[in-house]
Order: C-alpha cells, then structure tokens, then sequence
C-alpha cells in the first residue's frame, strides 16, 4: 500500500509540475503578454481613477450630487403632497373641467379659433365705445352740473 500511495503522489507531482509548465510556456506566447500588457495598463487607468475620486474636488463634488439627490427627493415628496391636496380641494377637476368647456367652445367656433378671435375683437371693440360712451355721459353731466352752478 506505501508503495501505490508513493507512487500516486508522484505522478500527482509530476501532472503539477508539467501542468506549471505548460502555463510558464503559454504565458510566454506573445499573444498572452499583449493581454498581460492591457491588463496592466487598464489597471493602472483604474488606480489613478481610485486616486482620482480620493481628492478633495472630487469628494466635495461626490458630496454635492448626494445633497442634490435628497433635495430632489424632498422635492418630489412635497409635489405628490400638493398634488394630493390640490386633488382634494377640487381645483385640478374644475380646471380640467375648465380646459374642455373652453376647447368645445373653440370647436364650436371651427376654422381653428379664427372666429373666435373675430368676436373676441368685436367684443372688446363694443366695449371700448360703451366706455368712451360712458365717458362722453359723464363728461356731459359734470358739464351740465357746473354751468348749473354757475347760473344759480
């Protein structure tokens, strides 16, 4: 039995030493040192982007994206509380209500609102001469009103 078990351990030996040097021989191939070259020249890259994220700007700014982060964060939590709350007052049902009554009376009116433009500036122009109307009665009365003074 010492003498299988010697032997076996042997030839477990001598498999590692050839299996050693088949790898020492494969490293040695040129196509295998150009991937150990890149290796090492992506781990350098790597290191200096390490020392890189270690210096004093880069933390402050790492610092920086991390407090902008919380504040965005807060800041979308304060807008879902409002929403929800303007959501429960009403407003944004009545507003929406609101947007669709005015598009079906812009529909109504057709060639895309141009005639609803037209009455809007009728509108406004009838407006306007009522004031100057208005203007020209009250002008008239506080004529009248004075010479009235005058004569008593």
């Amino acid at each position: 039995m010492i003498e299988g078990g010697k032997t076996s351990k042997l030839k477990e030996i001598k498999e590692t030493v050839f299996g050693a040097v088949e790898i020492i021989r494969q490293a040695g191939k040129p196509d295998v040192q150009e991937s150990f070259g890149k290796m090492m020249d992506i781990a350098m890259v790597a290191r200096e982007i390490i020392e890189a994220l270690k210096s004093p700007e880069m933390v402050k700014n790492i610092e920086n994206f991390r407090l902008i982060s919380n504040n965005i964060n807060e800041i979308s939590a304060k807008m879902q509380d409002t929403l929800k709350q303007l959501e429960g007052t009403g407003v944004i049902n009545e507003a929406a209500g609101l947007i669709k009554s005015t598009k079906s009376a812009i529909d109504l009116f057709g060639n895309n609102g141009q005639d609803l433009l037209k009455t809007s500036a009728a509108v406004m122009e009838i407006l306007r001469t009522i004031k100057a109307a208005q203007d020209t009665i009250r002008t008239v009365r506080n004529t009248a009103g004075f010479i009235r003074n005058k004569i008593t």
